[in-house]
């Protein structure tokens, strides 16, 4: 069964805030009312039950940091009714605690020094500490002789309801709800509840019950324990610690690669608080592409040289992409000195075509606008595209596969793409999807797919096209211009590491379309200026573009009179 959209709030209603978290509540409780339980669907169901006004209040409260508020500092004045009576409602309903303990730390969060002082003034005295103290110095004095938490009343005697704490109480249950809606607890009630949604159009794409991340509840309680293990990782708690409360390996790919980044990170802090065997038993449990890289590198600096020569030689047999071919290589020209092996054979990288500019140094603009405006002609024009070209001609081609409903890619209406867009099986995932699309390039039927798909999505959000630097005209000459060939070859790359390859295209683009030969009627053009070089990434796209036949070249811009050479 596929679910009905929801419509988000506009910002001319000044409480939309509330209209977007009743979407959000709602949406959950349609879609993932099974995975909880019976009272927690009570207590949402009470949640948009209560008055406008209480909702309202409780929904800031939860999007703010913490769980603890001083009533006299919630001041909206949005809403319908008085805060106070607002919260009087909210405490009765118990969605608040008026009389939570506190502790010092709560205490010092939640008061100012001048309202502190007075409370301390005489212990700190007693203790030959002058009073001017600041908050932070009279904290660390006072931290040892009063640990125990307690009441705001026995803190602050006779404060009176002006300085009144409230604590809430479910944030464990709204804390499950925002990740059933975002897929992560990245992101914070504010990527939801106070975006206008309306500004940006989202692709509609179905949602139904086979389509969902989570199908049980035991994997929400999975991901919120990982979630847990990663903030005590966040927190400085020793990863020795941490280890034993990781959740064991699952049956859920989405799952599964949230444990692998888990693994990676905690394998970074171990190798940080030196614990090596450690460190090297959590990243040899983790899928994560990085991982295996970590592990021959720590191997080499334990001096365990054979059995990093063995792992890189794996992994070299594996067809590592080319950026870890690159690291791979670094790596077995050092251990081969050690192990007593023969050197491997270099990376016979091609030659690239480089030339130089020399133009006038202009008083405002880029050293690309300048480049653009001096190569740029009637009969071959120039753009610059840089990143956006190449990637908005593959988002349009393979559109219906970015967008295809499967598990774990999709949680709410409101994505500007797939969660796993990057994750190692996110290709592998829709591989018969992309290899349909791929194949319109044979067929000749990509050029009007590409085309067709623009004018039907423009403006709807696709995290291969932005639109803004994209229209009909460039298209069109880009597909006028580059072979089929030429563009199978350059997608192919995108999907070997979406991470990694949508980013190192050069610059600019040179379209000739009076060019007899196919692959001479564009070429791509890296622009650098005075005492710029070639990164990493950008050179194993120009190398790829050497090898492919793809034509591209590297500018190095002067300007004129420095005599500067690049």
């Amino acid at each position: 069964m596929t679910m009905r959209h929801p419509v988000p709030a506009s910002l001319d209603n000044p409480l939309y805030y509330q209209e977007n978290m009743d979407v959000l509540v709602s949406w959950v409780m349609t879609h993932h009312g099974d995975l909880l339980t019976g009272p927690e669907r009570t207590r949402l169901s009470e949640f948009a039950g209560l008055e406008t006004g209480p909702r309202a209040l409780l929904t800031r409260m939860v999007m703010r940091t913490g769980e603890l508020f001083r009533a006299d500092k919630l001041r909206y004045p949005e809403l319908p009714v008085p805060e106070s009576e607002a919260l009087r409602v909210l405490v009765q309903a118990g969605w608040l605690d008026r009389a939570p303990e506190l502790s010092l730390d709560d205490l010092f969060r939640l008061f100012t020094l001048a309202e502190l002082r007075p409370v301390f003034a005489d212990w700190l005295q007693q203790q030959g500490h002058p009073k001017t103290l600041g908050k932070a110095q009279m904290l660390d004095l006072l931290a040892e002789s009063f640990s125990s938490p307690r009441a705001l009343e026995d803190w602050l005697p006779g404060g009176g309801e002006a300085s009144d704490v409230v604590q809430l109480q479910d944030m464990a249950l709204f804390d499950r709800i925002r990740l059933m809606f975002f897929g992560n607890l990245r992101q914070s009630w504010t990527d939801f509840v106070l975006v206008e949604l309306g500004v940006q159009q989202f692709e509609s794409v179905p949602f139904t019950p086979a389509s969902r991340a989570f199908q049980q509840r035991a994997e929400v309680d999975c991901y919120l324990q990982m979630h847990q293990c990663r903030e005590r990782l966040d927190s400085g708690e020793p990863a020795v610690d941490v280890w034993p409360d990781v959740p064991a390996p699952v049956d859920n790919a989405w799952l599964t690669s949230r444990r692998d980044r888990l693994l990676l990170e905690l394998g970074r802090q171990a190798e940080r608080q030196g614990e090596p065997e450690l460190a090297l038993q959590v990243w040899g449990g983790s899928g994560h592409r990085d991982a295996w890289l970590k592990q021959l590198r720590l191997l080499e600096r334990m001096k365990r040289y054979e059995r990093a020569w063995a792992m890189a030689c794996q992994r070299l047999a594996s067809e590592p992409d080319d950026a870890e071919a690159q690291g791979l290589a670094r790596v077995l020209k050092r251990l081969a000195k050690k192990v007593g092996a023969e050197q491997p054979d270099p990376v016979d990288n091609p030659l690239l075509n480089e030339f130089t500019l020399t133009v006038p140094k202009p008083d405002t603009g880029t050293v690309e606008l300048a480049a653009l405006q001096s190569l740029s002609t009637v009969d071959a024009p120039v753009f610059y595209v840089e990143n956006t070209l190449i990637n908005a001609l593959f988002g349009l081609l393979c559109w219906p596969v970015i967008f295809r409903p499967l598990p774990g890619a999709f949680f709410h209406p409101f994505h500007v793409g797939p969660a796993d867009l990057t994750r190692e099986d996110f290709v592998t995932r829709r591989q018969p999807g992309f290899d349909e699309r791929l194949r319109l390039l044979e067929t000749g039927a990509y050029r009007q797919a590409i085309l067709q798909t623009f004018r039907d999505k423009s403006g709807i959000a696709n995290p291969f096209v932005l639109w803004p630097a994209v229209n009909e005209a460039l298209l069109i000459h880009a597909l006028d211009s580059i072979p089929p060939a030429h563009l199978n070859d350059l997608f192919l790359r995108l999907l070997d590491n979406l991470r990694e390859h949508r980013s190192g295209f050069p610059d600019l683009i040179r379209f000739v379309p009076g060019a007899k030969a196919p692959e001479q009627r564009y070429e791509m053009i890296e622009v650098k200026g005075p005492g710029d070089r070639l990164q990493d990434h950008q050179i194993r796209w120009l190398q790829f573009f050497a090898r492919r036949g793809i034509p591209a070249s590297v500018c190095y811009v002067r300007w004129q009179g420095d005599g500067e050479c690049p």
